[in-house]
């Protein structure tokens, strides 16, 4: 199976996710959604369909093997103009790192688990994902999903900091109330973001939004 899916024509997906304000001004560019495997990465075409309100550039879905494993690409790719897997290896001397870099004019890591931001802090290329992230010399934000106790430990509050300090921003998450199936309970854990909240920060560090306010 090809590792490329393109959106398909779709009317119904206009219909589902988050409802951005008709008065809130567009803004474009070439958006890179980064997918790590997180159970999170079920909700991402409610963001990208967030995104479409005020978005009127193009969004490609970079997916690491594990978030295919939860999402199918096919499905992702109803909602994003295109989806890459980089599972197929014919496709890599056209579909790669440096390709991806050079198509692109922002990267959101949504989501982030703290597996991937300990690759990107130790400089780790184990793939696609993580490649195109060190090619990147554009902006790359990352929306951190994880327990509270993994987000609390020290080793994962280092490997923030120096994804900071490297150059990289990392949004904080809300944490709010969820339901953990396999304690059979509510807790307390960091959360997505809210799809405003992301449509928000892709606005602020779009390149060309951020050449044009200024």
């Amino acid at each position: 199976m090809s590792g490329v899916f393109r959106r398909l024509p779709v009317d119904a997906v206009n219909h589902h996710g988050g409802v951005i304000s008709n008065e809130m001004n567009t803004f474009g560019g070439r958006l890179l959604i980064g997918a790590t495997g997180s159970a999170a990465v079920a909700s991402l075409p409610v963001y990208i369909n967030a995104l479409r309100g005020a978005f009127t550039g193009t969004v490609t879905v970079l997916m690491t093997h594990t978030a295919a494993t939860f999402v199918p690409p096919y499905t992702v790719g109803l909602f994003a103009d295109r989806v890459v897997t980089g599972g197929t290896p014919d496709e890599w001397p056209r579909v790669n790192q440096a390709t991806l870099a050079a198509e692109h004019d922002m990267m959101a890591v949504l989501p982030a688990t703290a597996n991937m931001l300990s690759v990107v802090a130790t400089g780790g290329v184990p793939n696609m994902l993580s490649a195109t992230i060190t090619a990147a010399d554009f902006p790359v934000v990352f929306f951190p999903v994880m327990t509270g106790e993994m987000w609390r430990k020290p080793a994962v509050q280092r490997n923030v900091d120096q994804v900071r300090q490297d150059g990289y921003h990392v949004v904080d998450p809300p944490w709010g109330q969820r339901y953990d199936v396999g304690l059979g309970e509510f807790i307390d854990s960091p959360m997505p973001p809210p799809p405003p909240q992301f449509v928000d920060v892709v606005r602020e560090f779009m390149p060309s939004n951020r050449a044009e306010g200024g």
